[in-house]
């Protein structure tokens, strides 16, 4: 499912129309990608958990040459599925 699909989904199932939608998505993106800039965990509860995690700098090699580089530090983010969101896509009884 890409964008596009997910804002048609969105507009289908609360009755906004497709606009609407699609402001109401990127609003909800933009204010997680806020949080996450600030350095603050986004949860939600049976979702899952947005967070960034810092990777300190360390030696690489560059596969062409072999050579060994610095690969400066750097913050990335991350996501964990919720309780919920792992039940649903994987369930025990299967």
């Amino acid at each position: 499912m890409n964008k596009a699909e997910l804002i048609s989904v969105v507009s289908g199932k609360t009755g906004l129309s497709r606009k609407d939608s699609e402001k109401a998505l990127n609003a909800a993106f933009d204010a997680i990608t806020a949080s996450l800039e600030a350095g603050e965990k986004v949860q939600l509860v049976g979702f899952g958990v947005f967070d960034v995690k810092r990777r300190e700098k360390r030696i690489g090699r560059n596969p062409r040459t072999k050579e060994a580089i610095e690969v400066p530090p750097t913050r990335v983010p991350i996501f964990k599925a919720g309780k919920a969101l792992r039940e649903a896509v994987a369930p025990e009884n299967e």
